[in-house]
């Protein structure tokens, strides 16, 4: 047993509880004490992982019914030693929200003994090893990695009798298998094998009992006339087939079932009879889901046919389990059989061009240069408490026409693969699904299908693969080699805001779009709606508000600002159900202190209390926690010159902006081979095994400043793209997953941003949000359509016009006079960024003509 002093207090509240020394108890009679511990030393979280409740879970946590499914274990450290705890469910929320999270330093940590007597039979919980639950603690905002590598984790000895006995599993739960953080895709954890397991030894008469093999015809024909040993008992007859399609893994853990690995997979196989699906069920999923890939011969033996409910039950569908019998699998030699008894895998791949005349919902592959890598989020799959599903948009260059591939790109049960998906890669996405929104053709996107796979360059997957002998794939190879590294590269963008396909521009075809039912949110409403979301997850929203406050803004030089704010005696019409606004000599009453960690707020009405203005996700937990953004820095090779935006003592001079151009050369070392796209292709052969401008003139300005710009915090580095930096791949790729967040240190390709202040007309309630209209050329976004560069226009379009030059932002604050009075109907993309970060966009604004 290790002695760890941090720990200490844990074993004392038991034995002030129950003095004296104990036989040893039965797991029924073993004593426990409810006494909360409060831990004062910092802890720090090692590994935190999650699972779903089954029928005994809410036994335990009775109180815990209605704070979701997932259940999560914390490995935590003091330095000395590690203990594995059960979060308690009503902290569940610090987790969702990314405030507690791996390598999060926890203070005033309170533990409670876990109650093993009342759980049911569970793995990981034993009445001879020691058990808590933390009950409450405080998370402290800020960056906690230093404190956390200067222990060696691993060689730590665990608290008391806690050290796990085997593989860790979940401590509360009849699972045997834990889910990923964000989604139920993917696999996680070291028992998912990559190499097969080792095949069982048959003995003699088991060897002598094999019967020839059988075709996919002959057992269809056979269960549907109700043969006996095909109907009713295991088949042992040993079918060959080679797999063209492989699914997802879908899990199907539930708290009303205790099944110990609730996976199932479906591989769609084939032999020159036909085709039929070969589900893989529990633990086999685990043992051969990572082995088996499209392409694939495999023999199976032991297995069950049964009718394909619900898909065709006039079909069938062959089960493969590891009991009751245990199935065989193996995966066989490319010489093992004939070519004429199994037909190779079958694509149908499509380029840029040929997608324009292919129908909504067809089925294709793909194949193209990566040029842009979204940032992960997360969307819910229908409704309010549905899954949460973890998508991000790739774009592909095929250079068969001037519109690149989008694709909307969920997970695929490939966490490794899709890690990789960063620019510059050649990429293969294989049974996309087609989309064409409003049915036409100008904005199409592909997204996942039951059987979606994705292979990328670096891990050597494209040699692997028959498709790379298929003329299509050919003659992309040809169109890649003939591109220039440099041009490429200039181009290449990787994580933020991104939205697809863009939303109309005009309020007829919104309304249109959501069938006339927008869902108008009152202010207030949009707050609790934006408090409720969880990390990355993404959802819009459409209030009817008023434009109060417009800042123009560059990263890094926010206390360098343009602003203006209204200074009419009302925000609206007499007809609108605004309260009176305060005097508006001054903005000020309207603004919360500087916040630092938030990408937005929403403000209460000005009539309420001071003492009652509650921050941006305020109500995220009981604790005392926070999250800060990373800090801003100067980015290497930007000089540090600029105009000055805003004096503070002397109106504001305005004279022409300087554009910035685009650096050539995005690399951190200022190296790059020029040979990158062409070892990108390599893969696909036969494996043996600013400089700126100051410039000011004369001009006096048409408009007046306040003495200081409103007090608002900078926009979210995880908000702007980021040039591809190649050097940096790998930083960059966590930077945008999931598990990141984005660095201050690469090289943002827009840094000018506009804040907008919006108040409700329904409530009053104010809001500030991001507007982000400077398009550039190597953006994924589709080129704006040309209008008037009006604040009207570039609102409804969300972006200025692409066939002029955009007003200079001197101009812009000038014109924001043109917003005083007008009541809009604003679309919002809200993503919740971690901790106390929440990102509001502003994608159109429509004004109300009626």
């Amino acid at each position: 047993m290790a002695a760890c002093p941090t720990w200490r207090l844990l074993t004392a509240s038991s034995t002030e509880s129950s003095p004296g020394p104990d036989p040893v108890p039965t797991r029924s009679e073993r004593p426990q004490s409810s006494s909360p511990s409060v831990c004062r030393d910092v802890l720090y979280v090692v590994d935190l992982q999650r699972y779903s409740r089954d029928q005994g879970a809410d036994v335990y946590f009775p109180q815990g019914v209605l704070m979701g499914d997932d259940l999560y274990d914390v490995t935590l450290t003091d330095g000395d030693c590690r203990l594995r705890v059960t979060l308690d469910p009503g902290l569940n929320r610090l987790v969702e929200r990314n405030v507690l999270r791996p390598r999060s330093a926890l203070r005033n940590a309170t533990f409670t003994p876990a109650m093993t007597a009342q759980l049911p039979a569970c793995r990981g919980a034993s009445a001879a090893r020691d058990s808590y639950r933390l009950v409450s603690v405080e998370v402290p905002g800020g960056d906690q990695d230093e404190g956390l590598r200067k222990f060696h984790v691993d060689s730590l000895s665990w608290f008391g009798s806690s050290e796990p006995a085997g593989p860790l599993v979940p401590l509360r739960a009849n699972r045997s298998v834990f889910l990923p953080l964000w989604n139920n895709v993917d696999y996680s954890g070291e028992g998912w094998r990559e190499a097969p397991p080792p095949e069982e030894e048959e003995s003699e008469e088991e060897e002598e009992a094999r019967r020839p093999a059988v075709t996919v015809s002959e057992l269809r024909d056979s269960f549907l006339i109700g043969r006996r040993g095909v109907a009713r008992g295991a088949v042992h007859h040993q079918l060959i087939v080679r797999i063209i399609n492989k699914s997802h893994l879908m899990y199907y853990g539930r708290r009303d079932n205790s099944y110990q690995c609730p996976y199932k997979a479906v591989l769609e196989v084939c032999d020159r009879t036909g085709s039929v699906c070969v589900v893989l069920w529990n633990s086999v999923c685990v043992s051969w889901y990572r082995r088996l890939k499209p392409g694939d011969v495999i023999g199976l033996r032991r297995y069950r046919v049964k009718r394909n409910f619900p898909a065709d039950p006039d079909d069938i569908e062959i089960s493969v389990n590891s009991r009751n019998p245990a199935a065989l699998i193996s995966v066989l030699p490319e010489s093992f059989v004939s070519p004429e008894h199994l037909p190779p895998a079958a694509y149908s791949f499509c380029n840029s061009q040929e997608l324009l005349d292919r129908p909504h919902g067809a089925v294709c592959d793909v194949i193209g240069l990566l040029t842009f890598s979204g940032r992960a989020e997360r969307i819910r799959s229908d409704g309010r408490g549905a899954e949460l599903l973890e998508y991000h948009w790739l774009q592909l260059e095929d250079g068969n026409s001037n519109k690149p591939i989008m694709v909307k790109l969920f997970s695929t049960s490939q966490p490794e693969t899709q890690l990789k998906l960063h620019p510059l890669s050649v990429v293969v996405c294989t049974r996309l699904k087609l989309i064409k929104a409003n049915g036409t053709d100008v904005f199409f996107y592909l997204t996942n299908s039951t059987y979606t796979q994705v292979y990328c360059t670096g891990l050597g997957q494209h040699s692997e693969m028959s498709y790379r002998r298929l003329r299509p794939v050919r003659l992309f190879l040809q169109w890649l080699r003939s591109q220039d590294d440099g041009q490429v590269l200039s181009r290449a963008l990787i994580g933020g805001f991104f939205i697809h396909p863009p939303p109309p521009t005009s309020l007829e075809m919104y309304m249109k779009d959501r069938k006339g039912v927008p869902g108008f949110l009152r202010g207030a409403e949009l707050q609790r709606e934006v408090d409720r979301l969880c990390y990355r997850e993404r959802h819009t929203f459409c209030i009817q508000a008023a434009v109060t406050m417009v800042m123009y803004s560059c990263r890094g030089e926010e206390d360098r600002s343009l602003f203006w704010t209204d200074q009419s005696p009302s925000f609206c019409s007499s007809s609108s159900p605004l309260p009176s606004p305060p005097p508006t000599s001054s903005s000020s009453s309207l603004l919360p202190p500087p916040p630092t960690s938030s990408s937005s707020s929403l403000l209460p009405p000005p009539s309420t209390p001071p003492s009652s203005r509650l921050p941006l996700s305020s109500s995220l937990s009981p604790t005392s926690s926070s999250s800060v953004v990373s800090p801003l820095h100067q980015r290497p090779g930007r000089s540090r010159k600029r105009k000055q935006l805003l004096q503070t003592d002397t109106p504001l001079k305005r004279g022409p902006w300087v554009t910035r151009q685009p650096e050539q050369n995005h690399q951190t070392d200022g190296l790059l081979s020029p040979a990158i796209l062409f070892e990108a292709s390599m893969e696909f052969l036969e494996s043996t095994n600013d400089d700126e401008d100051d410039e000011d003139d004369g001009d006096a300005s048409t408009f007046v400043t306040a003495p200081l710009p409103p007090a608002l915090q900078p926009i979210a580095l995880e908000t702007l793209p980021m040039h591809y930096d190649h050097g940096n791949r790998e930083e960059q790729a966590v930077a945008v997953a999931m598990v990141g967040g984005a660095s201050g240190r690469f090289e943002s390709a827009v840094d000018e941003y506009f804040t907008l202040r919006l108040r409700a007309l329904s409530d009053g309630v104010s809001v500030n949000i991001l507007f982000l209209p400077h398009f550039s050329s190597s953006s994924p976004s589709p080129r704006p359509l040309p209008h008037s560069n009006t604040w009207t226009s570039i609102l409804s379009h969300g972006a200025f016009s692409s066939h002029t030059p955009p007003p200079s932002p001197a101009d812009l604050i000038g014109m924001a006079t043109q917003l005083a009075n007008q009541r809009l109907v604003c679309v919002l993309e809200a993503c919740h960024l971690g901790g106390a970060t929440t990102e509001l966009v502003l994608s159109r604004a429509f004004p109300l003509t009626h």
